[in-house]
C-alpha cells in the first residue's frame, strides 16, 4: 500500500511509523485531523497478517475517530494507533514505557486511550512516560462502561423510529463479541427484559453471559441469517458488506464495533432493504465522550456531567435518523454528513 497515496485518500495529516527493537515494539500513528483540536484515539493491539493490513485498519479507525469526535460535539479531532504483534507475547512495562516515549514526541497532537487489547493498567504503564493520554485508572479509568451505555442508549432511539417505542423489553437482540463493551451492553440490555442471542469466539465469556443474562448462544455461521430485532455487532469491523446483508433478518442494526460497514455501498443496501442502520461512530462514542471530557476538563472529571452527555447519543441518533429520511440518504451518509458539517463550521 502506498502510505502518501493512501493519506491523499482519507485526507490524513501526519503518519508515523515507530519502532523499538529491544521490547519488540512495533507500531503506526496516524493523525487523521487536528482541526476541531488535538487527535484522540486509542491504540489497538493486534497480530495483523502484514503491514498493510495494519496500515489499513489505522487510516479507517482514525479517519471514524475524526467523525466520531466531531458528532460528539467534543473539542477534539481524530486519531488512532495500531500496534503489531501478539499482545500474549510482546506486553511489559518497558514495552508500553517505550510507546509512550513516542506518543510524547507528537508534543500533544495526538492523546491515545484503551483500545481492543489494551486496558487500563497498559494505559497507566504508557502515562508513565507521557502525559498525552486519558482514560487513565486515576481518573475516568474504563470507558467500555460509557461506549456500552451510549449504544444502549443509541439502540432505544433507534427503537423508538423502528417499532414506535424505545422499549427493549420483548426485543430479541443479537450481539456479536462478547467483550468489556458487550458485557455491558449485554447488562443494559438483561436489566430492560430483552431476548438475547451472543455468539464470541472466547467459549468463557459466553459461558459468562449465558449464566448472568441467560443468553442463548449460536453460532458463527448463525450470526448474520437468525431471526431477531436487533443486530448488534461489538467486536471487530468489517462485519457487513452488500453481499452479506442479505441474509440479515433484523429490523435494526447498531453496535459497538467500529467501522461495521465495510464500505459506502453496504449502506446503501442496507437502508434499500429498510434495514435501519445507526452509524457506528454516532451511537458507540460514549468511551470517547468519557475520554475526551477527562482532556477538556484538564482531569476535573464528574461522572454525572459524563452520563448526562452520553445519553445525548440518544437524541443525536434521532437526528441522523431524521437527516437521512428529510434527504432521502442513507444513515451512514447522513452520518458523515453531520460530522464533516461540524467540522467545516470550525474551518
Amino acid at each position: 500500500m502506498k502510505v502518501i497515496q493512501s493519506m491523499n485518500e482519507y485526507g490524513h495529516e501526519q503518519i508515523v511509523y515507530v519502532r523499538d527493537e529491544k521490547v519488540g515494539l512495533s507500531a503506526i500513528i496516524a493523525v487523521h485531523s487536528t482541526v476541531l483540536g488535538p487527535a484522540l484515539g486509542g491504540s489497538r493491539f493486534w497480530d495483523y497478517a502484514s503491514e498493510d493490513d495494519a496500515l489499513y485498519d489505522v487510516l479507517r479507525l482514525s479517519r471514524g475517530m475524526t467523525l466520531k469526535n466531531a458528532a460528539a460535539g467534543l473539542k477534539l479531532g481524530g486519531g488512532k494507533a495500531v500496534i503489531i504483534g501478539d499482545p500474549q507475547k510482546l506486553k511489559s512495562r518497558e514495552f508500553f514505557n517505550s510507546y509512550g516515549r513516542f506518543i510524547n514526541t507528537l508534543g500533544g497532537k495526538y492523546y491515545t486511550a484503551e483500545d481492543v487489547n489494551i486496558g487500563a493498567s497498559d494505559v497507566a504503564q504508557i502515562n508513565e512516560t507521557t502525559k498525552f493520554v486519558t482514560g487513565t485508572p486515576e481518573v475516568s479509568g474504563n470507558p467500555s462502561p460509557f461506549t456500552a451505555r451510549g449504544v444502549y442508549m443509541g439502540m432505544k432511539a433507534g427503537a423508538s423510529v423502528k417499532f414506535g417505542s424505545d422499549s427493549l423489553n420483548g426485543k430479541t437482540v443479537i450481539v456479536q463479541g462478547i467483550g468489556s463493551v458487550g458485557y455491558y451492553l449485554c447488562e443494559h440490555l438483561h436489566k430492560e427484559g430483552a431476548i438475547l442471542k451472543i455468539y464470541d469466539i472466547n467459549p468463557a465469556a459466553v459461558d459468562k453471559a449465558v449464566q448472568e443474562f441467560g443468553a442463548t448462544a449460536i453460532k458463527a455461521e448463525e450470526l448474520l441469517t437468525t431471526d431477531c430485532d436487533i443486530f448488534a455487532p461489538c467486536a471487530l469491523g468489517a462485519v457487513l458488506n452488500t453481499e452479506n446483508v442479505k441474509g440479515l433478518k433484523c429490523a435494526l442494526v447498531a453496535g459497538a464495533a467500529n467501522n461495521v460497514l465495510v464500505d459506502a455501498a453496504a449502506g446503501e443496501a442496507l437502508n434499500n432493504m429498510g434495514v435501519l442502520y445507526l452509524p457506528d461512530y454516532i451511537v458507540n462514542a460514549g468511551g470517547v465522550i468519557n475520554c475526551g471530557m477527562e482532556i477538556e476538563t484538564g482531569g476535573q472529571y464528574d461522572v454525572n456531567v459524563i452520563n448526562k452527555k452520553v445519553d445525548g447519543i440518544y437524541d443525536t441518533t434521532l437526528k441522523i435518523v431524521a437527516l437521512a429520511k428529510d434527504n432521502k440518504i442513507s444513515t451512514s451518509k447522513a452520518a458523515d454528513e453531520y460530522a464533516m458539517g461540524v467540522i467545516k463550521a470550525a474551518m
